[in-house]
């Protein structure tokens, strides 16, 4: 959607023009970022009807297998995501067509479509601000814990395999989030706002490629990250057309912004501009080290912290041999976080367990997290500094467990670091 000094526009790209307008606004609407105060509150409010009406889409229109039970949270790729997408499609075709009807003799909407290429700036400038702070900080993909560590390659999921990947390198989460950064800066001023597009073509690219390809379910917003990047690429795809690919000249962008009659109202527009930007800054910053004491490097750490190995576990006064074949004898527990424990069982099946730690009483309460009433006490003692003894019951059973703490620094991944001369790939 090329903008010229020419004001009529082809009857195509108005109707795109309309399609898009009214989907993208209708995006913005169901997913804000949340930057903005009271913006989760009142998008909490708001889409209350809509979960109802969606769930009801879902049971008489498309008739689905099973209901619409979870909303978006944890995953942006839900069933009840996927029917919301296929609801604003529908809006924006129906809209497009009553817009169409109704505006028939309008000649283009070059002034709209400088407002909603701003709005979208800041839609993605704000989301890839938020993405480069929280792998600057390294939140989103934290180092391996020991229960990653522990679990074989192909126990772990394809996202599990991508957030190892990433949390194994700080200076890997350094350059993807500087480069979410730059992304968002570029799009923020109207002078740098092309190369802001097609950096964020590139990067939100890569996001939205490893989504795909290793069942990330962030996998809409990515595409519409994408999408978007490509819709504000459109004004400048001559003039980038000609540079990269024809070797023809290309004319300079007009960069000249719509502004309102009365100098007040820019004045307060700019004030609005740079105050979004340093609350944005200060938001996600401010956000960003709250979590990192919280479930970051600096998060705390379990009172009995440590990878044990089982050296000896006694049920019943039976004591069990270390058979990999036993489904009952543990093999391993890592204690890194305080709410929970990775037990790793002698055939090498593993299992989280929600953990509270006593450290007055000297007791722990375990169970499975989808399983809050048979709870399994314990009480544990330090014969030594990397030793611990559990006494207690496991599944209707009594045991006595002793553990050694053992050496991280035995898992290559941890130990290996960089190395700027390699003789031979040190592959393994």
């Amino acid at each position: 959607m090329e903008t010229t000094t020419i004001m009529d526009w082809p009857l195509a790209k108005k109707l795109a023009f309309r399609f898009f307008f009214t989907y993208f606004l209708l995006y913005i609407f169901f997913n804000p970022n949340g930057v903005l105060p009271y913006v989760d509150d009142v998008y909490n409010w708001y889409i209350q009807p809509f979960h109802k009406l969606i769930v009801w889409i879902g049971n008489h229109v498309l008739h689905l297998a099973k209901p619409i039970s979870a909303f978006t949270a944890g995953s942006g790729d839900t069933t009840y995501d996927n029917v919301i997408i296929l609801f604003m499609v529908f809006l924006a075709v129906l809209g497009t067509v009553i817009w169409s009807v109704a505006d028939r003799k309008r000649t283009g909407y070059n002034k709209l479509f400088y407002w909603l290429t701003v709005v979208l700036r800041y839609y993605v400038a704000i989301t890839m601000l938020s993405y480069g702070f929280y792998k600057i900080i390294k939140l989103q993909f934290p180092f391996p814990s020991f229960g990653r560590l522990m679990e074989p390659y192909g126990n772990s999921s394809p996202m599990g395999l991508a957030w190892t990947f990433m949390g194994y390198s700080t200076g890997y989460n350094w350059f993807t989030g500087i480069a979410e950064l730059t992304c968002g800066v570029l799009l923020f001023f109207r002078k740098t706002s092309a190369w802001g597009a097609v950096a964020t073509l590139i990067v939100a690219g890569n996001i939205m490629a490893i989504n795909y390809c290793f069942d990330v379910p962030v996998k809409l917003l990515s595409t519409t990250l994408v999408i978007m990047a490509l819709f504000m690429i459109l004004k400048d795809a001559r003039r980038f057309t000609n540079f990269f690919i024809l070797n023809k000249p290309a004319a300079p962008a007009d960069l000249t912004p719509h502004r309102f009659k009365k100098k007040w109202k820019n004045i307060t527009l700019s004030v609005v501009k740079y105050a979004l930007i340093a609350y944005t800054v200060v938001f996600d910053l401010y956000n960003a080290a709250q979590a990192e004491k919280q479930y970051g490097s600096g998060a705390p750490k379990s009172p009995l912290y440590g990878l044990y190995n089982v050296k000896k576990f006694i049920i019943n006064k039976d004591t069990l041999k270390p058979l990999t074949t036993d489904i009952v004898r543990w093999n391993k527990i890592a204690l890194d976080d305080p709410s929970y424990a990775f037990l790793k069982y002698m055939n090498d099946s593993t299992e989280y367990m929600s953990t509270t730690i006593d450290t007055v009483k000297r007791k722990i309460v375990m169970y499975r997290f989808k399983d809050t009433l048979n709870k399994y006490h314990f009480k544990y003692s330090k014969p030594a500094k990397d030793s611990l003894y559990l006494v207690g019951t496991f599944k209707k059973d009594s045991v006595k467990i002793m553990l050694h703490r053992d050496d991280v620094n035995k898992f290559l991944l941890v130990r290996r670091g960089f190395h700027w001369i390699n003789e031979y790939p040190y592959n393994r």
